[in-house]
């Protein structure tokens, strides 16, 4: 069987598991790869093809109930030595860019005599093509060509939230970016009106640049370099494979590293990175280095090392019952991204993606296959009994209640100001924007990964210090704005604002605050606080 593929010619079939490659056994008996893999579990046969050099060979044994043995073999033609095209390339970068072809050198693809044209190879027509000593080729690498051998690789991570991070380009946090943080004095070929440097070194590094192609061929200098995970390529493809695997050595030990997820999960909105090193996995992490086994081919949780799980384990890595996914979201339960916490699958149905047929629960699974690995189910049940409750608190106190608090404040400062309104010119577009995006991100991240003193004191206090502190009385001065406005709308809006934050501030959760607590739990703290004073006086 041969498939030839073009570096715009692969047609990747929206699956979970890859491309649905058609097998035929000696009876004519058609199977996928799905299948395949469904049958015997770690075993996927995987569609790989190097351009030019390597052709596509699958043999596959499955054992039909009531059927007999079903083959479908054919040869692979491994390449033994370095393409000519590569060894030219070598020729001159070995000695102009002696870091990079030592970096190659370490790398499998040197081993596997995968050369710099096999990766950059470049097909006539290609809008960011150009000749280089005789070649046509192209600089950046999509994932496009990448699929050419890592053809599930590619399909999983082409279908996950890391592929579409580019999509971010339209929320809050890029408006920041372009508009209050920024501004247009950045002026390229591709954006000869400008655009925010902000962006363009903030929001972009991460999550990816839409990569425009200059008139002559290069690459604009806003939209590159670029390694976002998102990045929109000229190829049209989503995604950055070197936004892990970090050119030119793709170093599996590498990628495996926490810090290598740390370069954007981290900071005040997704302290990932900052909340692994106060758990306990990251403590056994960073005491055990030595013993984790990182070179591993295999490395599988609960063969290979036992010391501790890094972000990859969890989220990606081999278990004992599972294969490497791509797709770091199929074991994570919930979104944790938005004002209020979402169902996982949710948003891949927003997205049209076919991961959203695994459900939230599918994913907790797969979660727990991972923790069995190291822990009883008394254990992991309970973690999740408590890491929910967590996310319950936060939606019930804070995130429902702010919601619409601040959509009513919104509505009365767009009738008090007219055509004056802009988001994030007032205080309180700050306060609610950081008590979710920063303080209710940090306490669901934080009880998520078992990391108490975020959990608490970057997590739930900071939410009950500004909720309390800043954002009641800032929305009271809404209040006073709209009754004293020339605009009867803006009357109207601010008596109804009125009346939902006084709703809000006598329920349960909140009227401790004005007065309000129930007696009998007022005098059992108490209690408890005279006990404890006598203690330790």
């Amino acid at each position: 069987m041969m498939i030839n593929f073009g570096r715009t010619g692969i047609k990747a079939e929206n699956s979970l598991w890859g491309r649905l490659i058609k097998l035929k056994g000696r009876g004519g008996e058609e199977f996928n790869n799905k299948q395949i893999y469904n049958r015997k579990r770690g075993n996927l046969i995987k569609e790989e093809k190097m351009k030019k050099v390597l052709y596509l060979a699958i043999a596959a044994c499955i054992i039909l109930a009531g059927a007999s043995s079903v083959f479908a073999a054919a040869t692979i033609n491994i390449p033994t030595e370095l393409s000519k095209e590569s060894v030219e390339c070598v020729g001159c970068h070995k000695e102009m860019n002696v870091n990079i072809y030592q970096q190659w050198g370490e790398s499998k693809h040197f081993r596997a005599n995968v050369g710099c044209y096999e990766c950059h190879q470049a097909e006539k027509g290609d809008i960011d093509a150009f000749e280089h000593e005789g070649q046509l080729i192209s600089i950046i690498v999509s994932p496009l060509d990448c699929a050419n051998c890592h053809g599930r690789e590619v399909d999983e991570f082409t279908n996950s939230h890391h592929a579409k991070a580019g999509r971010i380009m339209g929320s809050l946090d890029n408006i920041l970016a372009e508009v209050v943080e920024g501004n247009k004095g950045m002026i390229t070929e591709a954006f000869p009106d400008g655009v925010s440097a902000a962006a363009v070194n903030g929001c972009w590094q991460c999550h990816g640049s839409v990569v425009k192609v200059n008139k002559d061929g290069s690459l604009d200098q806003a939209t590159w370099p670029n390694t976002g995970i998102g990045r929109v390529n000229p190829d049209g493809s989503e995604g950055s494979c070197t936004a892990c695997h970090q050119r030119h050595n793709f170093s599996v030990a590498q990628a495996r590293q926490p810090e290598n997820c740390g370069k954007c999960h981290m900071g005040p909105d997704h302290p990932q990175i900052e909340i692994y090193q106060e758990s306990k996995h990251g403590i056994n992490y960073y005491a055990n280095k030595d013993k984790m086994n990182m070179d591993s081919a295999k490395w599988v949780v609960g063969e290979d090392y036992f010391a501790a799980p890094t972000c990859a384990t969890c989220h990606m890595s081999a278990t004992p019952d599972m294969p490497v996914t791509h797709n770091v979201g199929l074991r994570i339960k919930w979104n944790n991204r938005p004002p209020i916490s979402k169902l996982a699958h949710e948003s891949d149905k927003k997205w049209n993606l076919p991961s959203a047929k695994i459900t939230g629960d599918m994913r907790k699974a797969n979660m727990v296959k991972v923790c069995e690995a190291c822990h009883n189910m008394n254990f992991i049940e309970a973690f999740y009994t408590q890491y929910e409750a967590q996310l319950t608190l936060y939606t019930e106190k804070w995130a429902k209640p702010g919601s619409k608090l601040y959509k009513k404040a919104t509505e009365v400062l767009k009738a008090v100001k007219g055509d004056g309104y802009a988001k994030f010119a007032q205080m309180i577009d700050y306060t609610w924007f950081e008590l979710w995006h920063h303080e209710g991100r940090r306490v669901r991240h934080a009880a998520s990964m078992q990391a108490p003193d975020y959990t608490q004191w970057h997590g739930n206090y900071d939410l009950a210090r500004n909720f309390y502190g800043k954002y009641v009385p800032e929305l009271k001065e809404v209040i006073e704005m709209g009754k004293h406005s020339s605009n009867p709308k803006a009357n109207e809006l601010a008596i109804d604002l009125e009346a939902l934050l006084t709703e809000v501030l006598n329920s349960d959760n909140h009227k401790w605050s004005i007065g309000k607590e129930d007696s009998a739990a007022k005098k059992a703290r108490k209690e408890r606080r005279g006990n404890f004073l006598e203690r330790y006086k």
